[in-house]
C-alpha cells in the first residue's frame, strides 16, 4: 500500500470515528448556574433532556454533591437535575437580610428554579430538607409531580429521634444564645463527620470527601447566621405536617421509600407512619446511616431505575 492510500485510510478512520469521541455520553454530568430569585442558583445535569426528569433535593449539611455517584447511575435513561439550595454547595449565600432563608422561601425559589429550566413534570428525590421543600413543591404544582421518592426525610413527629428534638425544642420555644448553642454545634466539623459517620456501613465506601465539602460550605463567611435561619424556621415545617398528610392522603402518589436504617436523627417509626399514609408505598432499608447514598448510591440507584420503569 504506498504512502498516499495509506494516509488517506487513516484520514477516513480518523472521520468515521470522530462523531463518535466527540459526542458527549448522556450520564455526562454537566455544571451550570442559573439566576432564580436575585440567587444565583447552581445545578448539576445529566441524562437526555427529553427523557422523564428526576429532581433530585438535598439534605443538610450537604448540597448537590451528595448525588455525585447517583446521578451517572440514573443520567442513562432519565434527565435528571440536582440543584443547590441558596447558602448551601456552590450556588449563592445571600446575607440574611438579603434573602429570607425559610422554606416557604426557599421552596418557591425551587418551584422558580424548575419554571426557568422549563420542567413540566419530574419526578421528586427527597432527602432530609428535600423533604419540606418537595412537599411543599408538591402543594404548590402537584400537576408537575409524576412520582415521589424517599430517602430518609421525615414529615411526622414520631419519626424523629426524641433526643434530637430535645436540642431543637428549647431553640423553637425562646431563641437565645443559650437556646442557639446546641443548635451551632451542628454546623462545627466534628458533628458534621458524625452525621455521615454515625449507623454508616460498608466503611471502604465512605468517602472523606463528603464531610469535608460539606464543611466548606457551612465554613463560609456568614454562612452560619445563613444555616441558623434555617433550623430555626423548621419549626413551620413540623407545623405544616398535616396539612402535607392530607395531600399526601389525597394524592396517593407513585412512592418509593429507601431508607438508612441506622439513621441517628430519624425514626423507623416515621417510616411506618409513611407506610400508613401511602400504602402502595414501595419501601427498601439499607444497613446505612442518614446518608445513605454514601455507602449504597448503586443498590438505591437499582431501586430507583426499577421503580421509574413501572
Amino acid at each position: 500500500m504506498s504512502l498516499k492510500t495509506t494516509t488517506a485510510a487513516l484520514l477516513a478512520l480518523a472521520v468515521s470515528a470522530a462523531p463518535a469521541l466527540a459526542g458527549p455520553a448522556h450520564n455526562q454530568t454537566t455544571y451550570n448556574t442559573v439566576d432564580v430569585d436575585d440567587v444565583s442558583i447552581f445545578y448539576r445535569e445529566a441524562g437526555p433532556k427529553d427523557a422523564p426528569t428526576i429532581l433530585l433535593l438535598h439534605g443538610f449539611p450537604t448540597s448537590s454533591h451528595m448525588f455525585r455517584d447517583l446521578i451517572p447511575e440514573l443520567a442513562e435513561k432519565y434527565h435528571v437535575v440536582a440543584p443547590d439550595y441558596p447558602g448551601f454547595g456552590q450556588s449563592s449565600a445571600p446575607s440574611a437580610d438579603e434573602y429570607d432563608y425559610d422554606f416557604a422561601t426557599l421552596s418557591k425559589t425551587m418551584n422558580h428554579f424548575v419554571e426557568a429550566l422549563d420542567l413540566d413534570e419530574y419526578t421528586l428525590f427527597m432527602q432530609d430538607f428535600g423533604g419540606p421543600v418537595g412537599l411543599r413543591m408538591l402543594d404548590a404544582h402537584p400537576e408537575r409531580v409524576e412520582g415521589v421518592i424517599i430517602q430518609n426525610a421525615t414529615f411526622h413527629v414520631e419519626g424523629w429521634n426524641p433526643d434530637i428534638v430535645k436540642q431543637f425544642a428549647p431553640f423553637w420555644g425562646d431563641r437565645n444564645s443559650e437556646t442557639e448553642a446546641p443548635l451551632r454545634q451542628f454546623l462545627a466539623p466534628q458533628t458534621t463527620e458524625w452525621q455521615y459517620r454515625q449507623g454508616s456501613t460498608l466503611a471502604e465506601r465512605l468517602s472523606p470527601d463528603a464531610w469535608t465539602h460539606a464543611q466548606a460550605g457551612l465554613d463560609r463567611p456568614g454562612n452560619t447566621e445563613v444555616q441558623l435561619e434555617y433550623l430555626w424556621n423548621y419549626q413551620d415545617n413540623v407545623a405544616n405536617y398535616d396539612a402535607w398528610h392530607a395531600k399526601l392522603a389525597k394524592l396517593q402518589p407513585e412512592t418509593l421509600v429507601v431508607w438508612g436504617q441506622n439513621d441517628p436523627f430519624f425514626t423507623l417509626t416515621g417510616v411506618e407512619a409513611i407506610q400508613k399514609l401511602l400504602p402502595e408505598a414501595e419501601t427498601h432499608f439499607y444497613d446505612a446511616g442518614h446518608f445513605a447514598l454514601e455507602t449504597h448510591a448503586q443498590e438505591i440507584a437499582g431501586e430507583i431505575l426499577e421503580f421509574m420503569a413501572h
